[in-house]
């Protein structure tokens, strides 16, 4: 079947994920300095949430792209995927209500790594599905980055129970490891 339908709803369903995280983002308690600088850890949050959510929208563009068609396999492992993107507003709510107490910190890296864990399935689905020797099979190889992300969100949110600060910051240079292009997919299109 055509990929068309599957982008368009993961597209839709993505949207909706930021939109529910902004929506939940609360404003300052007021309008001066210590009030906006008191809110700064929940935009902080909202940030990397949002560029997480916004990784796994261009991850799934690329893959899109080198893919000619989906199967049901594939369709239930995206919304095993979308599943656990779902919750990333949750988990920022959780931490932000607790104010970034150690087990919701490490439950959105937990989260973080199931949406990992879940890419890696779907991108599996869709070799499955396109054959061994399709575009996207050569392209994505042995899934190094996927990997080590999956293994570093583990560790990230172990350290969220020595100091929830170290994990974020582990969670924020996870997503900028993402920053730099993935030139596997990119190179065959």
């Amino acid at each position: 079947m055509d990929t068309g339908r599957l982008e368009a709803f993961t597209d839709g369903v993505l949207a909706i994920v930021i939109t529910i995280m902004v929506l939940e983002t609360k404003t300052p308690d007021g309008y001066d300095l210590p009030a906006i600088w008191a809110s700064a850890p929940a935009f902080l949050a909202y940030a990397l949430s949002y560029f997480n959510v916004g990784i796994v929208w261009n991850n799934h563009h690329h893959i899109m792209q080198a893919t000619e068609r989906v199967d049901g396999r594939a369709l239930w492992a995206n919304l095993f995927l979308l599943f656990w993107v779902s919750l990333i507003p949750l988990m920022i709510r959780w931490m932000n209500e607790t104010h970034f107490a150690a087990p919701p910190t490490a439950a959105y890296g937990v989260a973080l790594a199931l949406v990992t864990i879940a890419y890696i399935l779907f991108e599996k689905a869709l070799i499955a599905c396109n054959g061994a020797d399709s575009k996207l099979a050569k392209a994505v190889g042995a899934e190094w980055k996927e990997w080590l992300t999956l293994a570093a969100y583990v560790v990230a949110a172990g350290f969220a129970f020595v100091s929830p600060w170290i994990a974020l910051a582990l969670y924020i240079a996870i997503a900028l490891s993402w920053f730099i292009p993935d030139r596997r997919i990119e190179a065959i299109l």
